[in-house]
């Protein structure tokens, strides 16, 4: 049995897993928390209802394609430059808006938590409207040169960044965006955070606070947990570019590659289960969304 095909079987299996559990979990994301009145007025509630549509996208857009091409060898992003250029906007895109609105819910619960009252202020959900539309232009900008430069090489006849520059900062811009950025915000704000919170004597509606909490805060730990191989791995690649490789060792970072990018698709998978361990009312959410009361659905006859 040849890496190659331990690493094809990998990422078919781990693809339809991480699909079917990844579509299930952020839809009942977004049916929890765009359906329940009081989440839908709380911003952190509104940047998890953000992330799991985007997450939806990124795997839709990431899984879906690749499952084909290694199940029934037919690669769209060979065959369609079009197709090539969009599929890599659309994942940076969705990835970088992912990752952000979860910072950003870190950085909500910060200024929900404090004593002072201008900062408590500033957690409202119309400036959470204006920060996601900032934050959303912010990234589809930024995903112009992966549009413009990516194309199907030549050479390999696979799609790839043709620009030497773009193809420098990926590495850099995964690292900075997926590991030190998040890395960044969980230390500070987690700590100023926990700050607020031994400092005041009674939070409003404390034990739900502290639920969200919960639920940001582990959503930034499984991301770093998730991305810290996949960040490893580029600084590794980056490390020993200039080095000449055997076919063997090709072939042993080809298979190490496909483990570890998958350990990184999982957090776009994980956050229905993060929350159902993290939280006893999203749980409660999910059970009456799941499972209705014998009497609401009784018919009473009338005598």
């Amino acid at each position: 049995m040849s890496l190659t095909y331990i690493s094809q079987q990998i990422v078919v299996y781990s693809g339809i897993i991480f699909l079917i559990l990844g579509i299930f979990g952020n839809t009942m994301n977004a049916y929890v928390f765009s359906s329940v009145t009081a989440y839908r007025q709380v911003p952190s509630t509104f940047y998890f209802l953000v992330q799991s549509i985007f997450e939806s996208i990124f795997l839709i857009i990431n899984l879906l394609p690749r499952v084909i091409a290694f199940s029934y060898g037919y690669d769209f992003t060979s065959v369609s430059p079009q197709w090539c250029k969009l599929r890599q906007a659309i994942l940076t895109i969705s990835g970088s808006v992912s990752i952000t609105v979860i910072c950003l819910c870190a950085v909500d619960q910060y200024l929900v938590t404090s004593s002072n009252a201008a900062f408590r202020h500033m957690s409202r959900i119309k400036v959470s409207y204006r920060i996601l539309l900032a934050v959303i232009i912010f990234w589809c900008l930024h995903s112009i040169p992966f549009y413009l430069y990516f194309d199907i090489s030549p050479i390999t006849r696979t799609c790839g960044s043709l620009n030497a520059a773009l193809t420098i900062y990926l590495p850099i811009y995964f690292v900075l965006m997926f590991w030190v950025f998040p890395m960044l915000i969980t230390s500070v704000f987690g700590r100023l955070t926990y700050r607020n919170i031994r400092q005041t004597i009674a939070l409003a509606d404390q034990r739900a606070d502290r639920q969200l909490i919960k639920m940001t805060f582990s959503e930034l730990i499984r991301t770093l947990v998730c991305c810290t191989p996949l960040a490893t791995f580029h600084i590794y690649n980056t490390i020993t570019s200039g080095i000449a490789k055997d076919q063997d060792r090709i072939l042993k970072e080809y298979l190490a590659y496909t483990i570890i990018s998958s350990i990184a698709t999982f957090q776009y998978v994980s956050s229905f289960f993060i929350f159902l361990f993290s939280s006893s009312r999203f749980r409660r959410r999910v059970k009456g969304s799941l499972y209705f009361k014998q009497q609401t659905n009784s018919i009473v006859p009338t005598i």
